[in-house]
């Protein structure tokens, strides 16, 4: 198929939730490009093509920001050490076992940007999140970005276009993320990489996301992974009542804290979770993702305030933050303005990142047969990831 066809190909894909650019519209003094509907307030800003704020009124009608971030869009460039805020991790999300694959017999060496050179993460020290996005179509709505990913960037073969567009409407933030290879067969794999606290930071009975309602309802099984959280190739079972069951039904997720198992579960020296479950909803026959059940749930009975999260995606990581040490300041949208017993900071476990994504390293883990959903060349078809964030105040919180 030659590029300009299917790159007019790839335009249709995104007609549906990408409007015409409204001339009128810009940045504000602090970069942020602002996309409104009835229950929500959005920010986004093209560095990493980023989510940087998240309004909605809890269950007492005061508004909260519930992701974490910078209050200037200049700051991110700033600050290197930012745990991918809000950012689409790319090419290649998550980690990359030994920053090595194979296509077609050929090796290919990535950046390896993690544990003093042992594996890559997020697409490597250059990755997607760490670059600047172009604003192509800018709505009071809906915006999107777009990204050319040179052939050789952190070592991944060929060229890929990539375009994200993130819309909103009622109390639902959807996104659609779609990237072409244009040049080479290359692995692709994005995500949304958003820090969650769905109390704005603002709880004054605790300064965690512990008290959190976790649930995955077609997550009976995980990915097995070593101590620096690279796949063994084992998958495993979330036994009922384990540490890891989020799906016989929602649990908070500070509940197993203080049991033995959860210590190291989330790599070495290492308690909380870091982890990737797999989403069966298949064996239920055939479904339509946008309507069949959501494959996750994140409520908070303080704020009031849940999201069920619908997407076409077969993974599900869930991040408790257990590397956030109090260095990472708060938004001057967030938290309580005095109180000493919760400074404004982010602590240990005080959010929660969930990544919409396929099962991770799956290209180096060829029996599970991935490939197909891995793996993308110039004459196939684009990847494609959607995703719907549906919002409501004190509806079903366990």
């Amino acid at each position: 198929m030659r590029l300009n066809t299917r790159l007019t190909t790839l335009g249709a894909l995104l007609l549906p939730i990408a409007s015409a650019q409204d001339s009128t519209l810009g940045p504000d003094k602090d970069g942020l490009y602002w996309i409104k509907s009835e229950g929500l307030q959005a920010a986004f800003i093209p560095y990493g093509a980023s989510i940087t704020h998240l309004l909605i009124n809890d269950q007492y009608g005061v508004q909260r920001d519930i992701v974490a971030g910078f209050d200037n869009a200049s700051y991110y460039e700033i600050d290197k050490q930012h745990p991918h805020f809000g950012g689409v991790p790319g090419r290649y999300a998550n980690r990359i076992k030994n920053s090595t694959f194979e296509i077609d017999g050929e090796t290919y060496k990535v950046d390896a940007n993690e544990n003093g050179g042992l594996d890559t993460l997020h697409g490597g020290s250059d990755g997607w999140d760490y670059r600047n996005f172009t604003v192509v179509s800018y709505t009071e709505d809906s915006i999107t970005f777009s990204i050319v990913d040179p052939d050789g960037k952190e070592g991944f073969p060929g060229e890929v276009v990539s375009y994200v567009t993130y819309t909103v409407h009622d109390s639902t933030w959807d996104f659609k993320m779609i990237a072409l290879a244009t040049t080479k067969k290359t692995p692709i794999m994005l995500s949304s990489h958003t820090y969650w606290n769905l109390d704005g930071f603002a709880n004054n009975e605790t300064s965690t996301a512990l008290n959190h309602t976790f649930y995955l309802p077609y997550s009976g099984q995980r990915v097995g992974v070593d101590n620096i959280l690279i796949p063994t190739g084992d998958i495993l079972a979330n036994q009922p009542g384990s540490v890891n069951d989020f799906w016989t039904a929602p649990k908070q997720i500070g509940k197993s804290f203080g049991e033995p198992e959860l210590e190291g579960n989330c790599g070495f020296n290492c308690t909380g979770y870091d982890n990737c479950w797999l989403v069966n909803r298949a064996q239920n026959g055939p479904y339509d993702w946008r309507a069949d059940g959501f494959v996750a749930r994140l409520a908070s009975a303080w704020s009031g305030i849940q999201v069920d999260v619908y997407s076409d995606q077969e993974a599900f990581q869930m991040y408790s933050c257990n590397g956030q040490n109090g260095s990472m300041a708060l938004k001057t949208t967030q938290g309580l303005k005095d109180n000493a017993d919760f400074p404004r900071v982010i602590p240990q476990y005080g959010c929660v990142v969930m990544e919409v994504e396929d099962w991770i390293d799956a290209i180096n883990q060829p029996s599970w047969q991935r490939q197909s959903k891995q793996i993308f060349e110039p004459s196939g078809d684009p990847y494609v990831l959607q995703a719907s964030y549906r919002f409501s105040i004190n509806s079903t919180i366990a």
